[in-house]
């Protein structure tokens, strides 16, 4: 990933006070991020929300920020982290939910525009996203950010060997799945033409 020089002028002129520079940060890395995070998280309305905290975080601590590195591997840091923290929260409330019905006080939710979010993958996304979460981190970060090894290394906060580890353990699984499905497709075929062969 190459180091973005407007960005990096648009930072010192943050910090500098201009608001409307972050404005301008905004504006310049928030497709990205947002593209990303609905990846990783599968829900719309959750991925905006991680969006907007990223920003507000980001922007509370932009003087801690290094300004000798680049800035979208520290956003995509924070990001991460707000991802974590809404995937705890929405793995409390099934919970909650769970124990409500267990005691027959189940609370209705509305889960059909998760399913029609779901609906807008095939494919190797849908593959993707089976996925444990930090091997689906691994590979949105590498192939649809272009991340360096190093550059995911330093935005997890892992060992470079980790990262080696798991994008070749995510890229393992997904040949995996793919044999098994084109196995699958055979199969069913054969099963279509009734066990002739042509």
């Amino acid at each position: 990933m190459k180091r973005n020089t407007d960005l990096d002028g648009l930072i010192a002129r943050t910090l500098n006070g201009e608001t409307m520079a972050y404005a301008e940060v905004y504006e310049q890395t928030s497709d990205s991020l947002y593209q990303t995070i609905r990846f990783l998280v599968g829900n719309a309305e959750d991925a905006q929300d991680i969006v907007q905290e990223t920003y507000l975080e980001a922007h509370r601590y932009l003087h801690r920020f290094d300004r000798s590195r680049p800035f979208r591997p520290w956003l995509m840091g924070i990001a991460l982290r707000q991802t974590k923290a809404c995937r705890k929260r929405r793995w409390l409330q099934l919970r909650k939910i769970g124990k409500a019905a267990q005691y027959g006080r189940a609370q209705e939710e509305d889960f059909s525009g998760q399913i029609a979010d779901r609906l807008d993958y095939n494919g190797l996304a849908e593959q993707i996203e089976r996925l444990p979460y930090k091997l689906k981190q691994i590979i949105v970060l590498r192939y649809l950010n272009d991340y360096s090894q190093e550059e995911m290394a330093e935005t997890l906060n892992i060992p470079l060997g980790t990262v080696k580890s798991r994008i070749h353990t995510a890229l393992e699984r997904l040949r995996q799945e793919a044999d098994g499905a084109s196995a699958k497709s055979s199969v069913k075929r054969e099963f279509e033409m009734g066990g002739k062969r042509s």
